[in-house]
């Protein structure tokens, strides 16, 4: 196996090589401008590594593999093209209106709890751009009234004359049947060829979503037509960037679907989060290997804490109706929870507490955080870090970038003097501990409307700064196991490269799978099993266009689910792809049930009202051989760990500096013990084990936290 797979966030480009049986990791700052440059400066320095220059190594791999965050910061600098919608007459309004809810969706927790004084976003397509047309499609796909080509032309003209630079056709029932809308692109390429206007894209709204619902359909498909030309030509500029350096191969990009696929067969939308995602398929694959069964995936980068949930059997958390900016979507993607609190969130005063506020603005990669001395005046976590002694400023990312603790204490100073009568220490200690309540009260909330107990999950804590905060978030939900996977600092990038090529269709379909009017159960077993063969189809034909072998591809079914008109809808992963007796119905509901009882507990269920269906997706993919982790665990006898030197750290709930011992990762090796209070020093991360706490060491730099039984006494549990 040879292959690099690559997560390009918003502070750091991180970087993973797979070389046959060696493994390679790298981090370089993110050049946004031009993200090339911050991919080959992290590939250089792993290659350094392997001993080969860039171009060698790009000739040699299987595969190179992107997962990124780029469509997201599209969307909040609002960069994208003038978006032209054409939708059917009687429809103009619902894009502005947006059920009524516009105002609401998108905000934050604080926000909702005053939706009167909700703002709207600035629309990213103004009612003048919004042109209809005069047909109909029923809700069971009959056309009841024809498509004039006379009306499309005219109507196109006047998008086109209004200066719209992306269009995007979205027709009412056009997931039933999707002829008209298929007209309108026929009649698009042929008044108006790629000569004629240059690569203006139109896009068909049955081909983004199955699901029915004209406002979210639509939303769906401007987002994907409003992100398609950045996302474009910035990942074809990585393309170009790679065969510049001699890799002849296609590139391919990570999805928030939890899969992956060549750029020609990847819609801009399927990018969004795709970096976080992948390191939530990577903890899915940890926990398989390591029968883990209820894992909370946190990745601390950055310019973000990202949260997903890994539970037994594999059951995925999808967000039914996702958020993405201040629009509801349609699209499967994989439920992530995104705050604003990373390594260079930036510290303000907050007056309405008279204390501090992190995030969710950050310093990203340029300037950065003010201690790294690149014109940053803003103080963030990082320069908070710094003060309280847990970095060391000459060896911070392996020595790349000094640090200087004089720039985080006068952008401290700056920023809180004229409000808190404190130092500069004392007010780092309030940062850490608030930007560590955020993150804990993130988690807790997730795990619990969703029918979790913390206390009942093991912590994985990734990403650069995931292992340095990771003691304090656990403390505050009362999870007393933390683990630090292998190459945890780039372990997004990992899952990057361990997803398999996948594509998910879905459609929207009411099946009662037991009716509670007529006490029957379903037995339209043809129609049934006549969409799943038309959806499989559909995600077959994705992955042969690509080149691999049809009889290699696999499906996976899973089908959202309720009782009777309830909200809570579950994705059940079905043991079967086809219904052909009663038997699999009754099946099917017992699985539901199970599923539902171990997420709500046992006697929550509700057959009684009835058992229905509302979406069915097929995912089709070629498993690829996945990186293995190993061992997880300590295997041995555990020995105490020498230390290198020690420091003076300060500690939230001490009131005085604690002797802290240092220690190198380098020199440590598996089931060594470390008490806390300590810091262990890696090339890309640092490990802070809290007082109260201890570390074990386990194979392949894996790193256990365990929280003593007594706090603040050292046990030998």
């Amino acid at each position: 196996m040879r292959r690099i797979s690559v997560d390009i966030g918003g502070t750091f480009t991180d970087c993973f090589v797979a070389w046959g049986q060696e493994f390679f990791h790298s981090k370089a700052l993110t050049t946004h401008h031009n993200l090339s440059m911050g991919f080959n400066h992290a590939l250089d320095q792993a290659c350094q590594s392997i001993g080969k220059d860039r171009r060698e190594v790009l000739g040699e791999v299987d595969s190179v593999r992107y997962a990124t965050t780029l469509g997201t910061n599209a969307l909040i600098e609002r960069s994208g093209p003038t978006v032209g919608v054409l939708v059917t007459a009687g429809f103009e309004s619902a894009i502005p209106l947006s059920r009524g809810r516009g105002y609401g969706e998108g905000l934050d927790a604080l926000a909702k709890n005053d939706l009167s004084s909700g703002t709207r976003p600035d629309p990213l397509v103004p009612p003048r751009l919004i042109r209809s047309l005069r047909e109909r499609v029923s809700y069971s796909g009959e056309i009841l009234m024809a498509l004039s080509a006379d009306d499309v032309r005219r109507q196109l003209t006047g998008l086109i004359d209004a200066g719209a630079q992306a269009l995007v056709v979205s027709l009412t029932n056009a997931t039933e049947n999707p002829a008209h809308e298929r007209l309108v692109q026929e009649i698009f390429l042929s008044e108006y060829p790629a000569h004629q206007l240059g690569a203006i894209p139109m896009l068909l709204s049955h081909q983004l979503s199955g699901r029915k619902g004209e406002y979210v359909r639509t939303t769906t498909t401007i987002i994907d037509a409003y992100l398609h030309s950045t996302m474009y030509h910035a990942l074809s500029d990585l393309e170009q960037n790679l065969r510049a350096n001699g890799y002849e191969k296609p590139m391919l990009v990570n999805h928030n679907t939890g899969g992956m696929a060549q750029l020609n067969s990847t819609d801009a939308l399927q990018t969004i989060h795709s970096g976080p995602v992948a390191g939530i398929a990577a903890s899915e694959h940890l926990a398989g290997e390591a029968k883990i069964d209820k894992i909370i995936a946190t990745d601390m980068g950055g310019t973000s804490f990202d949260i997903g949930l890994v539970t037994v059997g594999g059951g995925k958390h999808y967000d039914f109706m996702p958020v993405i900016d201040r629009w509801l979507v349609s699209i499967p993607m994989i439920r992530m929870v995104t705050l604003g609190a990373g390594g260079g969130s930036i510290a303000s005063y907050n007056s309405l507490h008279d204390s501090v506020q992190v995030g969710p603005r950050s310093a990203g990669s340029d300037p950065g955080p003010a201690c790294y001395d690149r014109g940053g005046l803003r103080p963030t976590v990082t320069d908070a870090d710094l003060l309280l002694g847990y970095l060391d400023p000459a060896h911070y990312a392996g020595g790349k970038i000094p640090l200087n603790p004089g720039r985080a204490r006068f952008a401290i100073e700056e920023a809180f003097g004229d409000y808190l009568d404190l130092d500069p220490v004392e007010i780092a200690l309030l940062i850490k501990s608030e930007v560590d309540d955020q993150m804990a009260n993130g988690m807790g909330m997730e795990l619990r409307i969703r029918g979790y107990l913390p206390e009942e999950f093991t912590m994985l804590a990734y990403g650069g700064n995931g292992p340095l905060h990771c003691c304090g978030i656990a403390d505050r939900l009362g999870i007393t196991r933390v683990l630090a996977p292998p190459y945890s600092s780039v372990f997004s990038a990992l899952g990057a490269g361990n997803t398999n090529q996948m594509h998910i269709h879905e459609r929207t379909i009411a099946i009662n799978l037991f009716s509670s009017a007529t006490r029957q159960l379903f037995e339209n077993f043809d129609l049934f099993n006549s969409i799943v063969e038309e959806l499989e189809a559909k995600g077959t034909a994705d992955i042969v266009r690509q080149g691999m072998d049809p009889l290699k591809v696999e499906h996976r079914l899973e089908l959202d689910m309720r009782y009777g008109n309830q909200l809570v809808t579950l994705a059940v992963v079905l043991d079967r792809s086809r219904l052909y007796t009663v038997s699999d119905t009754l099946a099917i509901a017992d699985l539901f049930s199970r599923e539902y009882a171990r997420r709500y507990g046992e006697g929550s269920q509700s057959p009684e009202a009835g058992i229905r269906i509302s979406t069915v997706r097929v995912a089709s993919f070629i498993q690829g051989r996945s990186i293995e982790f190993g061992a997880l665990a300590p295997t041995g006898e555990l020995s105490r760990a020498i230390p290198d030197a020690t420091r003076m750290c300060r500690f939230p709930g001490f009131a005085d500096p604690l002797e802290t011992p240092i220690f190198t990762q380098s020199t440590l090796g598996p089931d060594q013990r470390i008490d806390g209070p300590a810091i262990v020093t890696a090339e890309s991360t640092t490990y802070l084990v809290e007082p109260s706490w201890r570390m074990e060491t386990a194979d392949r730099g894996a790193v256990w936290f365990i929280k003593n039984k007594n706090s603040g006494v050292e046990t030998d549990d």
